[in-house]
């Protein structure tokens, strides 16, 4: 018996037997798990290349005016995937995920190449790579938008677990894997952090327009501009008021304050509250709130969304702690940090890479629920362990607890975006996943702001007097000294981040370092003073940012609580699809889909698919919301 799908204007490709639905699949799972890989290596690859990048294009992206830039360089990619990628999965729900996803590839790779190819030196190379990296942003967006609905589209529920986990702990994975990547090819030539990805592109191109084939249910709709618009600007100047907000503004060490940044917060807000009121009154909406009738739908993406957020700002946190106060302790200059943070943090990705396929594939015959609740239990106990860890920590320990962090994601991750996959609607695939990238997304840039500002909070409150004490009793003279004291710590924090010498960078531009002894000037500029100094001050804001992440966690494994408890191996309907005869088949009595409350699909002028009602009933509604007037179901 053939399957036709039913659903507002839904259209889908020729019926297809239960075999033949799910035949390449595993071919389909290795392409869209390489263009995830490629989308998340090139988000966190920049961030250890950062100052080979400005060193590069000759440009100190410390000096006033200069720190934007290596803010928008660094978070500028994630904004944008963030703003765009629910648009694009309600693209790939209407002309057809596959051709999105292709377009994806495509775009990534020619900007990637335009990136590898800069002449531009100084604020405009820096304005060149940041507008040629939101561009390559835009390909990433279609890539990770699509990917997620076209593996669902793929595999039957019964194996999706273990296919999603594969996909996503690429996607988590590749973010440390950037990080090794990126200190490795920097310091050779940092062109090639860009360049490195153009082979992989152009394959991938060639090989998912030869070998992805549209299983998908499309819902010809007209677009919401209305909608994208309200919302895209909404979630720009939302993000840009979270990223200005990190830079000092006036006297103050963060920009919190600053009247641009919270106008841009409220207008954002403000927007996106106009937005859902948008959603409610269009046809075709971009974001379907009916979909948050779905339990598992809602109580999934909130755990994704406080998971994200406990862990977007972990990776800088980690590499502030390993570059600017333990590396330097045990022996590393500064200018080796970058790289040596990227091969110390790989306990972490190895969990990662342990832990999501085998999670993936227990919770597809076992339920969702109990490995995302553990996962993320495990994951708040490993932030509070960390938290216990003393600054100069012993590296087995601080191994044994990123490998626990790893593990915990990597549990988690695969059946938490299974379970929301498996509950959505098959023809609100694509946006259903874009909707879930979007908040995930937005919550790494929110993570980040949060995590910074504790940090940043923690410093600020004896950093100031430490700095003057400690630079005075080396000779600095007193003037000098509450000069560079009284300066945001911000500075001092990207200094270390970027892997430059913090107090030479500080006091380089003043002449001091000329006038002091060498011995003191050698102790100033040397590996241990700066990280003694700092560490004190650096513990309080760490304490608060991983408390923070542990309650994150906590409410993450709390609304995993909703998720299904088991999978039904047996009569399994597609959401959104119900099982009508063709000519020549025997009729069957199909069962509702188990995530629709009281068993109606969660749409304003969806089909009633209430137990009792017949096939052809059914079938007829269907059609008559398409558009077609007979309601004859073979037609």
């Amino acid at each position: 018996m053939s399957l036709l799908p039913l659903g507002r204007g839904a259209s889908a490709p020729a019926a297809l037997e239960p075999d033949d639905r799910y035949r390449g699949k595993w071919s389909t799972l290795s392409n869209t798990t390489l263009g995830v890989l490629l989308v998340t290596i090139d988000s966190s690859i920049v961030l250890i290349s950062l100052p080979d990048i400005f060193r590069g294009i000759r440009l100190d992206p410390l000096s006033p005016g200069n720190t934007s830039y290596f803010l928008w360089m660094m978070m500028g990619y994630l904004v944008v995937t963030a703003v765009l990628v629910v648009s694009f999965g309600r693209l790939g729900d209407i002309y057809g995920r596959v051709k999105m996803y292709n377009l994806g590839f495509a775009v990534f790779s020619f900007f990637s190449i335009l990136l590898s190819i800069t002449w531009l030196h100084g604020a405009a190379g820096a304005l060149f790579l940041i507008v040629m990296r939101i561009f390559q942003g835009v390909g990433g967006a279609l890539l990770y938008a699509n990917s997620t609905a076209i593996l669902t589209d793929a595999f039957p529920p019964t194996e999706r677990g273990l296919a999603l986990g594969i996909n996503q702990i690429a996607a988590i994975g590749g973010s440390f894997i950037g990080l090794v990547l990126g200190g490795l090819l920097g310091p050779v030539d940092w062109r090639l952090i860009f360049l490195v990805s153009v082979p992989v592109g152009v394959a991938g191109t060639v090989w998912a327009y030869i070998n992805l084939k549209d299983k998908g249910v499309r819902t010809p709709a007209k677009i919401d501009w209305l909608g994208n618009a309200t919302f895209a600007v909404g979630l720009i100047a939302l993000l840009i008021g979270i990223v200005y907000g990190i830079e000092p503004y006036g006297g103050h060490n963060m920009g919190w304050t600053s009247p641009f940044v919270l106008g841009m917060m409220i207008s954002g807000i403000v927007l996106l509250a106009v937005f859902v009121v948008i959603e409610h009154h269009v046809d075709a909406p971009m974001f379907e709130m009916s979909l948050f009738r779905i339990r598992t739908f809602t109580y999934g993406n909130i755990a994704g969304l406080m998971a994200s957020l406990g862990r977007g700002g972990l990776m800088f946190i980690l590499i502030i702690w390993l570059q600017g106060i333990w590396l330097p302790r045990h022996g590393y200059t500064f200018a080796q940090t970058p790289l040596w943070a990227g091969i110390y943090m790989l306990p972490l990705t190895v969990g990662f890479l342990l832990a999501g396929p085998a999670s993936g594939y227990l919770s597809d015959r076992f339920g969702p629920r109990p490995f995302a609740i553990g996962g993320m239990l495990l994951a708040s106990a490993s932030f509070v362990f960390l938290e216990l860890l003393p600054i100069n920590f012993s590296y087995i320990l601080f191994a044994l607890l990123l490998l626990a962090i790893g593990l915990s994601m990597g549990i988690f991750a695969s059946p938490n975006r299974a379970g929301i996959m498996n509950s959505l609607p098959a023809h609100q695939r694509g946006q259903g996943a874009g909707m879930t990238t979007t908040g995930q997304n937005a919550a790494m840039v929110l993570s980040i702001g949060i995590f910074f500002t504790l940090i940043i909070a923690g410093l600020s409150s004896s950093l100031h007097h430490t700095l003057f004490v400690g630079l005075t009793s080396e000779g600095v003279p007193r003037s000098a000294a509450a000069r560079i004291a009284a300066l945001p710590p911000t500075s001092s924090v990207f200094g270390a981040f970027l892997g430059y010498n913090p107090i030479q960078n500080l006091l380089g531009p003043t002449g001091v370092l000329a006038h002091l002894p060498a011995g003191h000037a050698a102790y100033l500029t040397g590996r241990s003073f700066f990280p003694r100094l700092i560490s004190a001050p650096f513990a309080k804001g760490l304490h608060e940012a991983f408390d923070f992440a542990a309650v994150a966690m906590l409410v993450a494994a709390a609304s995993s609580w909703f998720l299904p408890s088991r999978v039904r191996r047996s009569h399994i309907v597609e959401a959104g699809i119900a099982a009508i005869p063709v000519a020549g088949s025997a009729p069957t009595s199909p069962r509702p889909a188990e995530h629709l409350p009281d068993g109606h699909l969660p749409s304003r002028r969806g089909l009633s698919r209430a137990p009792g009602s017949s096939t052809v009933a059914r079938a007829a509604a269907s059609r008559r919301s398409a558009g077609d007037p007979s309601g004859d179901p073979r037609r």
